[in-house]
């Protein structure tokens, strides 16, 4: 038995993992399934037009107040009982989510309490999140902590991918109007209880956290953290495989998202593709079954040509990929196209996340893991924004194509030249673990 399996059947055998793993994978199937009504209600009722800037708007209403408080949160996730935050959390989302559907039915999806609540939901899953992942080292011994993070982030994508695709059957029996798209939040509202429930099965005190900093005040924890964002951002700049990694996942981003805005216009009722809702669901499919190969794939890859050389591979791969695939603009050509995008984005995100683990200072680390998602987030709004100007009602431009295409190519080029330059100078770089 190798190594990796034998650590990954240690991993499943601990009861406190697999009760973490239940409120994980019952928590992201549920949103998927919200996020998959929500999408169904603003893009692809039949009654309503989408246009480039009002998908513009809707991603940074939902992406960016998060990517200004995120940094934030560890605050409260240091102070408060995580097992706590887990069954509450699930609980008030629950809740937000079943006002959410009343609203949604009645006002539509662009309303403002409906845009309001959907942004508390959407800003409680990452907050949960985090909470799972802060409380992960108190439930598996440190020696297996990259097998139980990759199992988990694997497995609880996939079972967000579950639930989009519920949602999408779901559709089938509810409708495709507001109606049916809210009907479809509330069956995701009883997975968010149910997921409340098993967290609040585990010992109260087991995720932590052990030694909470109540002796400082709030108002200065805060303050510290504001602080620590930029001193985060600087210690990017002095790190010279931080700093360039960064920068390549950020333009990696900015071009993956224009690449799904005119994905999402293409699939619209109006849009050149035009299937519709389910045809997005198949292509989402896709790019996650390409995303799930690039974590099997990496760890061997990057063992015969490094962390930093495979991020030029699957760039220049997206870069051709985008031509080859994407010009046609048919189905079954956006469809491979996704599976090789997903793979890169996936591939990608892990050699940067191992890039950033090996090369940042432990006392600084999770300040630049906070400044890294607040680019990441920032990249993909900023990509809608563009997609606002530069794309038509159906989503089909040729010149957008050639714009992510040669934007790939031009980031897997300096990204290539710029660590040549530093090779021999810089320390080794780290090897991406099977399990991570």
């Amino acid at each position: 038995m190798s190594t990796d399996t034998r650590g990954l059947r240690e991993v499943v055998q601990v009861k406190d993992f697999r009760r973490l793993m239940s409120v994980r994978v019952l928590g992201q199937f549920a949103d998927g399934l919200f996020q998959a009504a929500l999408f169904s209600a603003v893009f692809f009722n039949p009654e309503r037009a989408t246009s480039a800037g009002e998908a513009a708007a809707g991603f940074a209403t939902l992406l960016l107040p998060y990517s200004v408080v995120g940094p934030f949160a560890g605050v409260f996730l240091d102070r408060w009982r995580r097992q706590r935050v887990l069954a509450v959390g699930n609980l008030v989302r629950a809740c937000a989510i079943v006002v959410f559907a009343s609203l949604l039915a009645f006002l539509g999806p662009t309303s403002p309490p409906v845009v309001a609540l959907a942004l508390i939901v959407v800003s409680v899953n990452r907050f949960i999140l985090s909470g799972l992942s802060a409380a992960l080292p108190h439930v598996v011994e440190e020696r297996l902590l990259v097998t139980a993070n990759s199992f988990s982030t694997t497995v609880g994508g996939g079972a967000a991918a579950a639930g989009g695709a519920t949602a999408v059957a779901l559709r089938l029996v509810f409708g495709d109007d507001d109606l049916g798209a809210s009907r479809t939040a509330l069956v995701a509202a009883l997975v968010y209880v149910t997921a409340g429930l098993l967290a609040s099965r585990i010992a109260a005190d087991l995720l932590g956290p052990d030694d909470p900093p109540l002796h400082v005040r709030l108002r200065d924890a805060l303050g510290a953290v504001a602080r620590g964002f930029g001193e985060g951002a600087r210690h990017v700049a002095e790190r010279g495989p931080a700093a360039r990694g960064l920068a390549a996942i950020s333009a990696h981003r900015f071009f993956y998202g224009l690449s799904f805005v005119t994905t999402l216009l293409l699939y619209t009722e109006e849009g050149h593709i035009g299937l519709g809702f389910a045809g997005l669901g198949e292509v989402v499919v896709v790019s996650v079954v390409g995303g799930l190969l690039a974590a099997v794939v990496t760890p061997a890859v990057t063992r015969r040509l490094g962390t930093q050389a495979w991020i030029v591979v699957v760039f220049s791969v997206a870069a051709v990929v985008e031509v080859v695939f994407g010009l046609p603009y048919t189905h079954g050509f956006f469809l491979v196209a996704a599976f090789f995008l997903g793979f890169a984005a996936q591939a990608s995100k892990i050699c940067i996340d191992t890039l950033l683990q090996e090369s940042v200072a432990d006392d600084f680390r999770g300040r630049v893991f906070s400044f890294y998602d607040t680019l990441f987030n920032v990249s993909f709004v900023s990509a809608a924004a563009a997609a606002a100007v530069l794309l038509p009602p159906d989503g089909k431009s040729y010149p957008v194509i050639g714009i992510v295409a040669g934007g790939y190519a031009v980031t897997a080029i300096v990204y290539a030249v710029m660590t040549a330059r530093r090779a021999g100078v810089e320390p080794p770089e780290p090897i991406v673990s099977r399990a991570g």
